[in-house]
């Protein structure tokens, strides 16, 4: 058993247990969302001790530099000093818009007070007052200046609730971030692009096909979206609006049950149907865990190399 001091406290680990598992087993309210090291939402800072790389995979070298960890991947398996997060590393942010796309989905801006350096299609993790936090994509360039992030209502859901039906234009919160390397890296602007996902998956892509344009990407770019019916479905007159005024671009909405507005079929099927050969080309796939590792395989059986597909899987906040 390791000895963690936390807050003045020391608690005695168990046997497999996590840093987090163990400072919740002791009643320390740790902010936490996917428990998998990929939000970021329970980093914590080292004040003595050491913890492996995997704790540390995916922060900045800033961060890392500072002692900065995900208790939520790290093995309690050896004596650890360590501190709540200073301010550097969360920025104040407001609330600017919010605005319905569909029922389930709602557009929120976001401005921060500073600015922060992120590449579209990264993920943020925005903190309301009370310190609860979720991971949401950037669909937004930096030059736009808010952040744009899109909130898919989950029942039961603390942070999606809030923005559906609580929060207002004006409200403080507070953003960590960016993380994520699923972006656009302009290395080979005539390579083909495929951009591939459901639900609110369509977020990072959004922001990953406008900064494509943004560095003059010349080869095709080719965005599927998929939804188990219509109303799943959004910014279809702008994706479309936007595939009519640059030749490269291809949009295909996709939903599983029949409609005149969109191919009928799983995103993964109707991907094979289109585009059925993908050597050369480079994939970026989102949304939820399952789909995405669908479609992983799917791009990567049709010839696309394991080292070109980019993905953001969606994972769903743990038990609180």
């Amino acid at each position: 058993m390791a000895v963690i001091e936390y807050q003045g406290r020391v608690c005695q680990s168990l046997p497999s247990e996590t840093v987090l598992d163990t400072l919740l087993r002791n009643h320390h309210g740790i902010p936490f969302s996917c428990k998998a090291g990929s939000c970021g939402t329970c980093m914590m800072r080292l004040g003595d001790g050491q913890v492996p790389a995997r704790a540390q995979s995916g922060l900045k070298d800033s961060w890392k530099a500072r002692g900065y960890f995900l208790p939520c991947v790290c093995p309690a398996d050896s004596d650890l000093k360590i501190v709540t997060p200073g301010d550097e590393v969360r920025v104040k942010a407001t609330i600017t818009q919010l605005t319905s796309l569909t029922p389930d989905v709602v557009q929120v801006r976001i401005r921060c007070e500073e600015p922060i350096d992120f590449r579209p299609g990264q993920f943020i993790t925005l903190f309301r007052a009370d310190g609860v936090g979720r991971s949401y994509s950037i669909a937004s360039l930096p030059e736009e200046g808010d952040l744009e992030l899109h909130v898919r209502k989950i029942v039961g859901g603390t942070i999606s609730t809030w923005l559906h039906s609580e929060a207002t234009v004006g409200t403080h919160v507070s953003v960590l971030g960016p993380l994520g390397d699923c972006f656009y890296v302009p290395a080979d602007r005539d390579q083909p692009l495929l951009l591939a996902g459901t639900g609110t998956g369509l977020a990072p892509l959004y922001g990953i096909l406008k900064d494509a344009l943004r560095h003059n990407h010349r080869g095709p770019v080719h965005l599927f979206h998929g939804a188990v019916h219509r109303g799943g479905l959004y910014l279809v007159d702008e994706l479309r609006k936007l595939a009519a005024r640059h030749s490269q671009i291809r949009y295909t909405p996709a939903l599983l049950t029949g409609s005149e507005e969109a191919e009928t079929g799983p995103i993964d099927a109707v991907i094979a149907r289109h585009v059925p050969k993908l050597s050369g080309w480079r994939g970026y796939v989102c949304g939820d865990p399952a789909i995405v590792q669908k479609l992983r395989k799917r791009l990567f059986l049709s010839g696309m190399a394991s080292r070109d597909i980019h993905y953001d899987a969606f994972l769903p906040a743990a038990s609180q």
